[in-house]
């Protein structure tokens, strides 16, 4: 189910890491791909001179394939490709946007495409475009986020594309992996998981929220503006929806934000740093290595899927 990922992106497990901004720096991404999957390094909102040196960074801790995540709506976007071009990871991973127009000059530099979708119209028109695979991505996931949740989307886009589909959005562990195949997914994407990795260079405090978080933690801001995303409770989501409620300006809004991530991933600000994280925070209960994790998701699987036989017989 999984061997046209694992041959199109030149890896062993078919687990993908999420373009997380700040989180996913060069040491994540080639931990990730150390252990089989692939690493990806976030460009986030860094400027392109910043993101040629993660790229090779990255290149200097690893041999295997990685890729690039682009987040389309940033200023840099059209420099980052072009410095993707020049540097050529194996993937480009897109996100807030479509890279359509980039599509070409990639495909000629030999860049696997892996396009970000919240939508079927967009995984269709990313079909079309060239691209070689899509990520299904689900409401639960941290960052900014679509509106439809992983179990009704991931099926719905592998129905109306040909190309793999790789579902992504609350994937914690091997019953969430299990699942996302049954929907028709032939890969995962892993984001919040991984912020809580030995490899990860977040503050500790980061990570600390993300295992202590309950059920309920991980809400939504931004929603009123067209820009929601999900984040750990605090402070400064409480701040978010006080301001919207109170009708302040998108700008008014925007600018609570700023720096917001890096005060969470670089200084462990818990209160006032944006603690972008997915709903499978949750049941993120430890600190492990990344090739633990990627274990995690494989071991004990037949026995899951044994117990779901046994079940269906006797019924």
């Amino acid at each position: 189910m999984s061997a046209r990922i694992c041959d199109l992106f030149g890896i062993k497990y078919p687990v993908i890491q999420g373009g997380m901004a700040w989180v996913a720096t060069a040491e994540l991404a080639a931990a990730v791909s150390n252990a089989g999957g692939l690493g990806i390094v976030a460009a986030g909102g860094a400027p392109a001179d910043v993101v040629r040196e993660e790229i090779r960074k990255c290149k200097k801790l690893t041999d295997k394939p990685f890729g690039v995540n682009v987040m389309l709506m940033s200023p840099f976007a059209a420099d980052i490709m072009q410095v993707v071009v020049e540097e050529k990871p194996a993937v480009i991973a897109t996100g807030a946007g479509n890279p359509g127009k980039y599509i070409p000059a990639l495909k000629e530099a030999g860049i696997k495409i892996c396009p970000v979708v919240s939508s079927v119209a967009l995984a269709r028109k990313m079909e079309k475009d060239g691209a070689d695979a899509v990520v299904a991505e689900g409401t639960e996931s941290g960052g900014h986020i679509g509106e439809l949740t992983t179990m009704v989307l991931v099926p719905q886009v592998v129905d109306a594309v040909s190309i793999p589909v790789i579902a992504a959005g609350g994937i914690a562990d091997k019953r969430g992996m299990i699942a996302s195949f049954a929907l028709g997914a032939e890969g995962i994407q892993v984001g919040t998981r991984f912020i809580c990795s030995e490899e990860c260079i977040a503050h500790e405090n980061y990570k600390q929220a993300v295992i202590k978080a309950k059920d309920r933690d991980a809400v939504v801001t931004g929603r009123l503006n067209g820009a929601p995303v999900r984040a750990l409770k605090n402070s400064l989501t409480k701040e978010y929806d006080r301001l919207e409620k109170a009708g302040a300006s998108k700008d008014e809004i925007e600018q609570l934000g700023v720096g917001g991530l890096r005060r969470a991933f670089q200084e462990g600000d818990t209160k006032t740093g944006s603690l972008m994280a997915g709903q499978s925070a949750a049941m993120v209960t430890k600190i492990e290595s990344c090739a633990d994790i990627i274990k995690s998701y494989f071991e004990g699987t037949e026995e899951i899927l044994e117990a779901i036989a046994k079940k269906s017989e006797v019924e």
